[in-house]
């Protein structure tokens, strides 16, 4: 590919079976990798300095920590302290988080637009050396500075990317943001509308959306075998369509087939009841927001995402053979 690419890992793998696949996406030219904080599985930070020890050049991104369960001072450090494993690699990747999780952890999501523009000036503020003075409607710092003793006072160079689904939200990030964590599970014309948003926001900010750096969460189930590629993508879509609707509404799936999904799916869904849904769930749905099959389709389908004004496709394999993934889309 011409284009950067980069790797995603959730939990499917431990955290040492990580770091080769890491490594062996570092030889193969990826440009990053973005480790998932999204369920109460697998912490982002700690596969993430895993990572940056063992590595030498690929970028290392949280894909994405939330805005509502880490104090922003607490971010800061955590992303300053990274950035001194790993000068100029990291990327805090910041997200509004979802329900039903955030609610039954206790975490009330409201006014998502202000909390996240909040955390994001303090969050960047205290990275830029600065002395931080915010009393909001939720952050709260009374003159923090990250207060360095043994290391000269600098600059941290970690950008903040939004990991934005709907519009509001996607337009803050233009105005506000170093880059935007496009969702997966969206179809190719969802980015048309995104970053239509982008540009609005980034107007605020009297830039353009090119300013801004756009990698994109693509689903990748390849296999030599069509039909098996795509019964391992079904199984996540499926998960999705019952769990996380607003990005599946995001994406044109007709809400007759989320009512449906969502009688059968409780939450959190056992594997039985997923691949129980999984049998309502047809292959144009799949191949509308996946990038699933061979290997001449999958580059196809995230050439899409490109077309439609991704920037770097950041690949979530599925299947057993994540190095065939990564040799599909290696750039050396």
């Amino acid at each position: 590919m011409s284009s950067p690419v980069a790797l995603y890992l959730q939990d499917a793998h431990s955290i040492r079976e990580s770091i080769d696949l890491v490594q062996y996406a570092e030889q193969r030219g990826f440009d990053a990798v973005w480790q998932a904080d999204s369920r109460l599985v697998r912490d982002a930070v700690v596969p993430m300095a895993a990572f940056a020890a063992t590595t030498d050049s690929i970028r290392i991104g949280s894909g994405v920590v939330d805005c509502w369960t880490r104090n922003p001072a607490r971010l800061a450090s955590t992303f300053s302290t990274l950035d001194d494993l790993a000068p100029g690699r990291v990327i805090c990747g910041i997200g509004a988080w979802w329900d039903p999780l955030a609610a039954k952890v206790g975490v009330e999501r409201s006014r998502p637009l202000r909390v996240m523009r909040e955390v994001v000036t303090a969050v960047r503020g205290l990275l830029n050396n600065e002395t931080v003075t915010i009393d909001g409607a939720y952050v709260h710092l009374d003159g923090v500075e990250l207060d360095y003793v043994h290391q000269p006072r600098r600059p941290k160079d970690v950008p903040i990317y939004i990991g934005a689904t709907g519009m509001q939200m996607m337009e803050l990030t233009g105005e506000i943001a170093d880059g935007v964590v496009l969702n997966y599970l969206v179809s190719p014309d969802y980015n048309r509308r995104a970053l239509d948003a982008l540009a609005v926001g980034a107007a605020r900010a009297d830039r353009t959306v090119d300013a801004l750096d756009r990698p994109q969460l693509v689903v990748c189930s390849v296999d030599s075998d069509r039909s098996a590629a795509l019964d391992a993508a079904r199984l996540l879509v499926t998960q999705y369509l019952g769990q996380q609707p607003h990005i599946m509404a995001a994406s044109g799936v007709p809400q007759s087939l989320l009512d449906e999904i969502g009688r059968v799916l409780t939450w959190p869904a056992t594997n039985e009841e997923v691949r129980a849904a999984s049998k309502l769930v047809p292959d144009d749905v799949v191949q509308m927001i996946t990038a699933s099959g061979t290997p001449d389709e999958v580059q196809s389908k995230v050439a899409e995402y490109l077309d439609a004004g991704a920037t770097c496709p950041i690949l979530y394999p599925l299947g057993s053979d994540v190095r065939l993934m990564i040799d599909v889309f290696a750039r050396q």
